[in-house]
């Protein structure tokens, strides 16, 4: 008998209901053009949320796992808050 275990990635095990209406935005997005060279938020986050497009930030609130990395580096321009009762990540471990 073989010992060996496939080894999964960390969040295959959590769940994740995604609500229709987004709990993150921003502000003012015409801060991100004018004055947010970097855009830390477009690496910072673990599931990339946060995508440059078309000189516009696009987000994409259905991938959110919720760690808050993106406010922590954007707490001047990005609303974070977790999603409505019911909606967003279970975790399992």
């Amino acid at each position: 008998m073989d010992m060996i275990k496939e080894i999964r990635a960390p969040l295959e095990f959590n769940q994740h209901k995604v609500d229709r209406q987004s709990h993150i935005a921003i502000k003012d997005a015409g801060l991100c053009k004018k004055k947010c060279t970097l855009k830390p938020c477009t690496y910072i986050c673990p599931s990339q949320v946060y995508t440059w497009q078309n000189h516009s930030l696009r987000i994409d609130y259905a991938r959110c796992v919720e760690c808050g990395a993106c406010h922590a580096f954007c707490q001047e321009n990005i609303l974070l808050n977790y999603p409505r009762g019911g909606f967003g990540v279970e975790w399992r471990y």
